[in-house]
C-alpha cells in the first residue's frame, strides 16, 4: 500500500530505452539490482567518506555511508507509506559518482576541469553512461532523478527523494562525529548542549529523534522536518564543519590530494592512449578532458595511489 504522495511503480515514467516488464520485479527493484551489481558500486568501499587513509577498521567509507543513508531513507519511507523501493534506488546510487578522497578530491576536480565537477551529475552520469561499458544502467526516470538533486533539491521532487535527502544529512552528520570521535578529534563533551539536549546524548539515540521528528512533521503530506529539528541539525552540522571539516589535523593530508590528482590528470590529458578502451571511446566523442574526468573520478583512494605511483615513482629493480 502506497500513500498518495508515494510514487507507485506502474506509474513511472519509464527509462530511455523501453524494457519488458519483469514478471517477478518491479521496475524500481530492477534498479536496485542494477545499482548493487554494478563495479560503480562496488568501488565505494574504497572510497573516502571524511578521514582520508585512516588507521582502524571501523571508520566510514562512502560505501558505508550509502548504506546508512538508505537505511534511514527505507525507515522513513516505510512510516509514511511510501515507495520503499525507489527510495533505496535512489539511496543506493546517490553517491556512486563520488570521487577518490571524498570531498577533497571532489573540490580537486572542480579546479581542473574547466567544466566544473559536481559529484552528484557525476553519479547520474555515471548510471546513464558510463556504466557497463557506456551503455549505462537505464534507470527509471525518478531514480535518475532523485539521484541528480539528492544535494541540492529539485521543486519536483518525488516524496522518496526527499526521504533520501534528509536521510543523507541525518546520516553523515551523525556518523561524521562518531568517527570523528573515534580518532580523538573530538568528545562527546564537545557537541553544543544545545543539539545534545533537542536531539540527544548518544549516536543511536540522536538518528532516532530526527528520524521520529521527520515521520511526525511529515504526517500531513509534505516529507519535511520540523523547524526547531531544523534549527538544531543546522547548529550540529556547523559544529561539524568547523571542529571537523576544517580541522587541521584530521584533514592535514588533503593537501595532497590535489597533487596526485592533478598529476594523474597531466599524464593522461597528454596521454589519451594510455586511457582504458572505454575512457578512449568517450574521448573521441566528447573529448579527452571529459574523458580523463570520467577516469580519474571514478578512481578508488587506493586506485589513486597506485596509479600516481606507476606513472611517476620508478619501480624497484634488481641485477640478476
Amino acid at each position: 500500500m502506497i500513500s498518495d504522495i508515494g510514487v507507485l511503480a506502474e506509474n513511472s515514467k519509464g527509462r530511455a530505452f523501453p524494457e519488458a516488464p519483469d514478471e517477478v520485479r518491479t521496475c524500481f527493484q530492477r534498479d536496485i539490482d542494477r545499482i548493487t551489481y554494478s563495479k560503480s558500486f562496488r568501488r565505494l568501499k574504497h572510497k573516502t567518506q571524511v578521514f582520508l587513509q585512516p588507521e582502524g577498521d571501523h571508520y566510514r567509507t562512502r560505501l558505508t555511508h550509502t548504506l546508512e543513508v538508505t537505511r534511514i531513507a527505507r525507515t522513513i519511507s516505510r512510516a509514511l507509506m511510501l515507495n520503499e523501493d525507489l527510495t533505496e534506488a535512489i539511496g543506493l546510487g546517490h553517491d556512486l559518482g563520488h570521487t577518490p578522497f571524498g570531498h577533497a578530491g571532489e573540490r580537486a576536480l572542480c579546479e581542473i576541469y574547466t567544466c566544473g565537477f559536481r559529484h552528484y551529475e557525476q553519479s547520474l552520469r555515471v548510471v546513464d553512461r558510463l556504466e557497463k561499458s557506456g551503455k549505462g544502467l537505464n534507470l527509471c526516470f525518478e531514480t535518475r532523478m532523485g539521484i541528480l538533486n539528492h544535494t541540492k533539491g529539485a521543486p519536483d521532487d518525488s516524496a522518496e527523494a526527499i526521504a533520501v535527502r534528509l536521510a543523507d544529512r541525518i546520516a553523515y552528520i551523525n556518523h561524521d562525529v562518531d568517527d570523528a570521535i573515534r580518532a580523538g578529534i573530538l568528545t562527546a563533551a564537545d557537541i553544543p548542549k544545545e543539539v545534545r539536549a533537542r536531539i540527544g546524548e548518544r549516536h543511536s539515540t540522536r538518528i532516532d529523534a530526527i528520524i521520529r521528528d521527520v515521520i511526525e512533521a511529515s504526517r500531513e503530506g509534505e516529507v519535511r522536518m520540523s523547524d526547531d529539528m531544523a534549527q538544531a541539525v543546522e547548529l550540529f552540522h556547523d559544529f561539524l564543519f568547523e571542529k571537523v571539516y576544517r580541522n587541521p589535523t584530521a584533514k592535514g593530508e588533503e593537501a595532497k590530494v590535489s597533487k596526485i590528482l592533478g598529476a594523474i590528470w597531466d599524464y593522461y590529458l597528454k596521454n589519451p592512449d594510455k586511457l582504458p578502451p572505454d575512457y578512449r571511446s568517450i574521448a573521441d566523442t566528447e573529448g579527452v578532458p571529459r574523458a580523463v574526468c570520467d577516469y580519474v573520478s571514478g578512481m578508488s583512494d587506493d586506485y589513486a595511489v597506485y596509479t600516481f605511483s606507476n606513472i611517476y615513482i620508478p619501480a624497484a629493480w634488481q641485477v640478476k
